[in-house]
Parts: C-alpha cells; structure tokens; sequence
C-alpha cells in the first residue's frame, strides 16, 4: 500500500491548489461547507486523516467535476487508509510508527546513518541491547520493548519482499569504532549486515571514512532519510533525525538539498564493495577480540 502519510501531503497539495485555482479563501469554503477554518487549514496543511464526506464537500463547493473527482477521492482513500502500524499504537514507538508509514510503498530510500545503524538492517539481538541502553540511562520510554521488536520485524519484511524499495545508505564508519554496546554484540551485528547485503541487491551500504574528504560544501548536522515513491504524483520528502525528534521536510527545494548533500557523501564514500569488505574484516576482528577474552 502507499505511505498514508504520503497521500495526505499529496491530498493537501491537490485540495489547496483546487481551492486557489477557484479563488476562494480557506475562510470562505470553511463557510460553504459548514466547517471550522481550523479543519480546512488542516487539511490542507497534512495535519489530520481526512473524512471523505469532507473532501466530497469541498469538492462540491468548488465546483470540481469529472475525472478529477475520481482522482481526489482515490487519493483521499489512501490518506484514510490504516497500516498494519496502526494496531500497535504507541507500543512501536513514535518514531518507528512513523518511518513504517513513510516506507510503505517506496520506490527507493537513502540516508545517512551517523550515530548508529539502520533500523532495517539491525538484528533482534543489537536492537535489545540499544533497548538495554536506553534502561541504563534511565532514559523515558515512549514504547513497549517487545511490541517494538516484533514491529522492527514486520518493517524489515515488508520492505525486503520482492517489490520492496532500493535501500542505500552512507554509514559514519564513527559508528563502526565507538558504538556503545557490547563487542560481541556489535561483530554479530555487522556479520548479520553483510549478511543481508550479500544476499539482498537491493540493499547498499557505503561506509563514509572518518578521513574522507568531501567536495566543497556543508557537513550533515544531522542523519537523514530521504523517500521517493513509484507514483510521480506522490512527493518525495527527508526526515532529518535529532536525538529527540524528526523532521519532515517535503518542500521540493528543501529535499533537493538533502539530494545534493547524499550525492556529494557517496562520493566521498567507500565503493560498495570495498565497504562490505570493510564491515566483514571490522566483525572478523571483533570476534576475534571475544574470543581472545574468553
């Protein structure tokens, strides 16, 4: 199925340009439908599921006919539309729920990972000890360890099924040398990626070198995600990660720059064979390490 979440941007992009193209303000047709201003601003600005009696009134009140009917109510339909994340609630987490949403029908996803590894290529086992750490510090936690780790799970097979998107990432070889978990943990974690990027040819993952040299231009102050979609209709957006928030950033000026800043660190970065290398001898070395402690 399409991102919801997509088609509720997409909805409110058509919904605004039809309402501007009639000359009506948002005050106006809140009148004419006998709603508030608050609920056209809403809609119109991605923030709510739409009711499709309201998008059938607004189409009536601006007049809207034909094959464009049709096309909104479809696209309304999807913005409806429920996930599978929407059973786990608050349980996944946020965060998780979110990019569930998001990466439902992509065409392709690339990012930048600059303090841990991607979600979807992590094992049960890293995951609960990234959990573990969270406990230790004492930090709040907004979700139920076992719910978010069988929703981990159901993420990672929808979007490794054979229709599933192209996956690439640039990863901080940081990551690789200072991840707070335990040694065994993190070289039974990065076997298990190269696992993944051996059998999947989907799936990329090009290590950025702590001493790379990027062409001219800003650094990342951030991790990101970037999304496109098989639908040319259906925007493409980034999610800039912090440690408390996201960021969705769907103006197409604003994803373009992420666009430019992901080209710009895969070129500094390792070829994709030279990375797999690189994280297949990091976890022979760190096994290594167990062993020698044992």
């Amino acid at each position: 199925m399409t991102s919801p979440y997509i088609r509720r941007l997409r909805l409110a992009t058509e919904l605004r340009t039809l309402r501007e193209q009639a000359g009506v303000t948002a005050g106006d047709l809140a009148q004419r439908i006998y709603r508030s201003r608050t609920l056209i601003s809403k809609l119109e600005n991605a923030h709510c599921n739409p009711n499709l009696g309201d998008v059938s009134n607004i189409l009536n009140a601006l007049d809207v006919t034909g094959e464009k009917v049709d096309e909104i109510f479809t696209i309304a339909r999807d913005a409806a539309a429920r996930g599978w994340w929407d059973s786990y609630g608050d349980a996944m987490g946020a965060r998780q729920r979110m990019y569930a949403n998001i990466e439902s029908g992509a065409a392709t996803i690339r990012g930048y990972n600059q303090f841990t590894l991607p979600g979807l290529l992590q094992s049960p086992e890293f995951t609960q000890a990234l959990i573990a750490i969270d406990k230790h510090e004492g930090t709040k936690i907004d979700y139920v360890p076992e719910r978010s780790l069988e929703a981990r799970r159901r993420r990672q097979e929808a979007v490794f099924q054979p229709d599933g998107p192209y996956f690439e990432t640039v990863l901080d070889e940081f990551v690789l040398r200072r991840l707070a978990v335990p040694t065994e943990t993190l070289a039974n974690q990065l076997h298990h990626m190269v696992g993944v990027l051996t059998r999947e040819p989907r799936f990329t993952v090009l290590v950025l070198p702590t001493d790379a040299r990027l062409s001219p231009g800003r650094l990342p102050v951030s991790g990101y995600m970037i999304y496109t979609f098989p639908d040319p209709g259906d925007p493409a957006i980034a999610v800039a990660e912090s440690v408390s928030s996201c960021t969705i950033h769907a103006q197409p000026e604003e994803v373009a720059q992420y666009e430019r800043l992901h080209d710009r660190l895969r070129e500094a970065a390792l070829p994709a064979l030279d990375s797999l290398s690189l994280l297949a001898d990091t976890a022979d070395r760190l096994s290594e390490q167990v062993g020698h402690g044992k």
